[in-house]
């Protein structure tokens, strides 16, 4: 926390920036420079995971097959039968996730790094919203906000930051929803989970300093700005994501079609 002060501190001295317009720069500096390289590198390893679905499928076809043989040879239970099963096709894919380098695991960094770095950054504008850094940080941010926020330690009165900050992390999950891809029951549990946490987040917002509301807000925004770059076959390809059977061509006309659905 006393990192992120100093990194806020040392940003707004060093451009000269208003503090609302450094906040939202520390914003598009962190989810650019930080997250960014880590959803592509998330992508990349979701996309060698869908590729492989393929050879697992025939790959456990043959494994049943062969169990079931040996099950006849040696009289195997069901039970039995389906342990070895279970055993076998649990270490090929393992086998297939290490030739690919693709362990789902890996897919979980940019969770492991995003949520610390997003408390971390909340509380140290909490600290300086509340003259817990430094009283005269205090007293910028109190005169450092802009149009109808123009004081950052206070709540904005008006819930435009806090109504914009749900709408916005909704919008990130109907457009994850809207991907042409199977999803799990797990999958669809988590994304109605993020429904409801987006919509208890507004009020979270009216209650907190302003300057907190706007890094969230800044930092969603710039979150479904990257999400929809990496949409983008062309940007894709930049970042070397193998091709899916779920990617499309028209991205963006498929994201209008299911929103408006």
């Amino acid at each position: 926390v006393h990192w992120a002060e100093d990194g806020l501190l040392g940003l707004q001295a060093a451009a000269g920036l208003p503090w609302w317009a450094a906040i939202v720069c520390g914003a598009a500096l962190l989810r650019t420079g930080v997250t960014l390289p880590l959803a592509a590198h998330q992508s990349r390893l979701l996309a060698k995971l869908e590729n492989l679905q393929p050879e697992i499928k025939q790959l456990a076809e043959r494994l049943r097959y062969e169990v079931s043989v040996r099950g006849r040879q040696v009289g195997w239970s069901e039970k039995v039968a389906r342990f070895h099963f279970k055993k076998n096709l649990k270490r090929i894919i393992t086998e297939l996730y290490i030739r690919d380098n693709c362990h789902p695991f890996k897919a979980t960094l940019l969770v492991w790094v995003q949520i610390p770095m997003w408390v971390c950054v909340s509380l140290a504008l909490r600290n300086c919203s509340v003259g817990a850094t430094d009283a005269e940080v205090q007293e910028q941010f109190s005169a450092g906000g802009t149009l109808w926020f123009t004081d950052l330690t206070a709540p904005d009165s008006t819930w435009i930051l806090p109504v914009s900050l749900g709408l916005v992390n909704l919008l990130i999950v109907e457009i994850f929803a809207s991907q042409k891809m199977e999803v799990s029951r797990f999958q669809k549990l988590a994304m109605n989970f993020f429904r409801v946490v987006s919509v208890v987040m507004i009020p979270v917002a009216a209650t907190v300093p302003s300057s907190m509301a706007l890094y969230w807000l800044s930092s969603s925004f710039m979150g479904l700005a990257h999400n929809l770059l990496l949409r983008s076959p062309t940007f894709r390809r930049l970042c070397c994501i193998p091709r899916t059977k779920s990617e499309s061509a028209t991205p963006y006309r498929d994201i209008v079609s299911a929103l408006t659905a």
